[in-house]
């Protein structure tokens, strides 16, 4: 039963993620983003991570997806022909990158099946909430804070990019 539950969150997963990147209108990509983050979450759960799970909810498909909405409304993305232009131009890159990205993937899986069942860690699987949160902050906070300063300078090019100037007709 967890397998076929696994599957089907798998399966919406990755599907709403295709089509975050296949719509072309931004309220239905960030639509599909909030349906990617609760088939996450879902995930998280059959992994007995409630935690992660109710965080995953509260402050990714909540909180930031309440302020990618608002952003994409406040800069009036919804019906913008600015970035229908640009679609067709990226498309082999596009399918170029997807196709690395599958191979990467499958490649992954393949050497973890030849090495077998990797061992549990019992302390992280115990004490998981107060494991993560202390190598978060130390081991790992270099990562975390340019993960946020990365996603900070995207949220200031799409404002640059969709505030550009554009040559008025007459």
């Amino acid at each position: 039963m967890e397998t076929a539950v696994f599957y089907v969150l798998a399966t919406i997963a990755v599907a709403s993620a295709v089509l975050l990147v296949l719509f072309r209108n931004p309220v239905y990509s960030a639509l599909s983003l909030v349906a990617t983050l609760f088939a996450v979450a879902g995930l998280f759960v059959l992994l007995n991570a409630y935690f992660l799970a109710a965080v995953q909810i509260i402050v990714y498909a909540g909180a930031v997806m309440v302020l990618f909405l608002f952003v994409i409304m406040l800069l009036n993305l919804g019906h913008s022909e600015a970035l229908e232009s640009t679609v067709g131009r990226y498309r082999l890159t596009g399918v170029i990158f997807l196709c690395a990205l599958l191979v990467a993937q499958l490649t992954a899986v393949g050497t973890r099946q030849l090495r077998g069942p990797v061992a549990e860690n019992e302390a992280l699987r115990t004490e998981n909430v107060q494991t993560l949160g202390k190598l978060l902050y130390t081991d790992f906070l270099f990562p975390f804070e340019v993960a946020s300063i990365i996603l900070l300078v995207a949220l200031i090019g799409v404002v640059v990019l969709v505030k550009r100037e554009t040559p008025e007709t007459t």
